[in-house]
């Protein structure tokens, strides 16, 4: 019973080689399947990382030169609107001296009411000037007519009579 049971103590150290090394061969080959997973994918990995460190690397270099360029422009922009400002002062004491200046012109424009109605009196008075004109001009005229008839009525005897006067 030595023997079977050498036999089957050699039996079992090699079939557990056989396993050992099938497990061995079965590792390598699972490893050169990781491996062929696992390096590529790490090298992408590494890479994409190094990628987005870059872009971040940018986007911090954008941003300072963004924030430099917008503080210059804020210091320009906060200094026109302090000239907008002062300009709105002097625009608002501008109307405000038009303002004063239209009242002005307002009271004016209400005392000379009185002298428009005067004017418009002073214009029927002219009207009757110019209608008492006319009639003098027809009055005038007619009284030259007249005259003219007396010439011819009276002149005509008297050159007869003048022609015996002496003087």
């Amino acid at each position: 019973m030595n023997e079977g049971a050498l036999q089957e103590e050699k039996i079992e150290p090699a079939s557990n080689r056989e396993d050992i090394t099938r497990l061995s061969e079965v590792v390598k080959t699972s490893a050169r399947r990781w491996e062929l997973i696992i390096y590529p994918s790490l090298f992408a990995f590494v890479l994409l990382a190094a990628y987005g460190f870059f872009l971040i690397y940018r986007l911090a270099g954008d941003m300072h030169q963004m924030v430099n360029s917008v503080d210059t422009h804020m210091s320009q922009m906060s200094s026109n609107m302090q000239s907008i400002s002062e300009d709105m002062g002097t625009m608002a004491a501008n109307i405000r001296t038009m303002t004063v200046s239209l009242d002005s012109i307002e009271h004016k424009v209400g005392a000379l009411q009185p002298i428009l109605a005067s004017m418009e009196s002073m214009e029927a008075s002219m009207k009757s000037m110019s209608s008492s004109t006319r009639a003098m001009t027809v009055a005038t005229r007619n009284m030259q007519v007249d005259m003219s008839r007396l010439n011819n009525n009276v002149g005509r005897p008297m050159s007869f009579m003048n022609t015996f006067m002496p003087w």
